[in-house]
């Protein structure tokens, strides 16, 4: 057995607390330890001064004194819960007059802002986004109806037969009028731009919208897959 654990077991060695097993096997410790038996020593003169000490009776008021305490203290705990249910009262009270008109200036907020966007954003490719025609706020322009008058096919100079698709991108005004348009694919020619010109003239589009408010920089792409022009 070490010392250290030598001396945990010495005050139950002393008031002869401890098993058969160990107590043998700390006298076997003790009679080869010397600082272990000055140890077991300390304790033995340490007992014997608690045991002159007299007793100290405790004061005889002194349940009284506990119970009024204990009283008081619930007293006190009880009045910081009302307080606090107090409190909490009157704060939900001056919020619910103040909510309906919080969430209407909220509101009215984000209306004016996105007002203020779409004035600012005019003519930006997102205000002729196809998904935002459910909301009536932003819609693209669009072919309402092409000149009544056919262009079957596409003639050269000479009058061979040239076929092919031809794709433009029209550029409106706020009328719904052309006011510009560039050729994305096909041939492109002045014979073609002349009977374009034509057929531009005579269709019908829908100039774009926004806010219900007819707005100019409308696009729309039109495809011929055969145009016939004649010189």
């Amino acid at each position: 057995m070490k010392c250290r654990e030598a001396q945990r077991r010495l005050p139950g060695y002393l008031d002869a607390a401890l098993g058969p097993d160990d107590r043998a096997g700390l006298g076997e410790h003790l009679e080869s330890c010397t600082a272990c038996r000055l140890q077991l020593e300390s304790y033995r003169k340490l007992a014997v001064v608690l045991a002159g000490v007299e007793a100290s009776l405790p004061p005889p008021d002194l349940a009284v004194r506990i119970r009024v305490e204990v009283s008081r203290e619930r007293v006190r705990r009880d009045e910081a819960r009302r307080l606090l249910a107090g409190s909490w009262v009157r704060f939900e009270n001056f919020l619910q007059p103040l909510a309906v008109p919080a969430t209407g200036g909220l509101l009215t907020a984000v209306l004016a802002f996105a007002i203020v966007a779409q004035s600012l954003l005019v003519g930006v490719p997102v205000g002729a986004v196809p998904n935002d025609l459910p909301t009536n706020l932003l819609q693209a322009a669009r072919l309402e109806s092409l000149a009544p008058f056919p262009a079957p096919g596409l003639l050269g100079a000479n009058a061979s037969t040239r076929s092919g698709a031809l794709v433009v991108q029209a550029t409106l005004n706020s009328r719904g009028e052309v006011v510009n348009y560039e050729i994305l694919s096909g041939p492109d020619d002045r014979a073609v731009r002349r009977q374009l010109d034509q057929v531009l003239l005579f269709s019908r589009f829908r100039p774009q919208m926004s806010f219900g408010r007819p707005t100019s920089g409308g696009h729309v792409i039109i495809s011929f897959s055969e145009v016939r022009v004649t010189g």
